[in-house]
């Protein structure tokens, strides 16, 4: 099993108790403009091949707190979808 799959099964406990407004705010959650001005640039020196080591290290961290965040949203979603039915 993956870290994502385990994340999931994690966090579904915790989305079966999440309030409306709190859904809707994961959802809507965004990087601040210097920290996606940072992701792009390091994504593009990925996409090109000129990631120093250091850089490459920070590039994960960011694609991990990225995959966890995907992972809070959709169960976010999942939850408003059971609350509206």
């Amino acid at each position: 099993m993956n870290m994502t799959s385990i994340l999931d099964r994690f966090l579904e406990p915790v989305t079966q108790i999440l309030p409306p407004d709190t859904a809707r705010q994961i959802v809507d959650l965004r990087l601040d403009a210097q920290l996606q001005a940072r992701l792009d640039a390091l994504a593009e020196k990925a996409n090109q091949g000129t990631l120093m080591p250091e850089e490459r290290e920070e590039y994960a961290e960011y694609v991990e707190g990225l995959d966890l965040i995907a992972i809070f949203k959709m169960k976010a979603r999942a939850a408003l979808r059971r609350q509206a039915s």
